[in-house]
């Protein structure tokens, strides 16, 4: 569950033509996370391991949708991805996250595919 300070989403909307979930936070702060970045920082165990060092590099995921976005109690939201992945629950304080540290956190994955000579496509 979230915490009682935990950031509380005001709006959310799924923008299917430029594949953009966009979120709005009752603090006034709003992310728009495209699909493929929200695919590739999936908090399920099938991306990131069970542990430290047993993250799954996610390729070729660059244009993948959103299906559906069911909600998961008043904490949460599970998409279903047009790739099958259907299994990360994000969090308001996840979705946050990825909205504070999109930059940084794109720029780590875009170097990760590099160094494993790797592609979005």
């Amino acid at each position: 569950m979230s915490e009682p300070d935990a950031p509380q989403p005001s709006a959310i909307t799924l923008h299917q033509k430029s594949r953009v979930l966009e979120i709005a936070f009752e603090s006034g702060k709003a992310y728009r996370l495209p699909f493929e970045y929200l695919r590739v920082y999936s908090p399920s165990a099938e991306v990131r391991g069970h542990g430290p060092g047993q993250e799954v590099l996610q390729t070729g995921k660059r244009t993948v949708e959103i299906r559906t976005l069911e909600p998961v109690g008043s904490y949460a939201v599970q998409p279903n991805f047009s790739d099958g992945h259907n299994t990360g629950i994000y969090s308001w304080d996840y979705l946050h996250y990825l909205g504070e540290n999109q930059d940084r956190l794109w720029a780590e994955y875009l170097a990760r595919l590099q160094a494993a000579g790797k592609s979005r496509d």
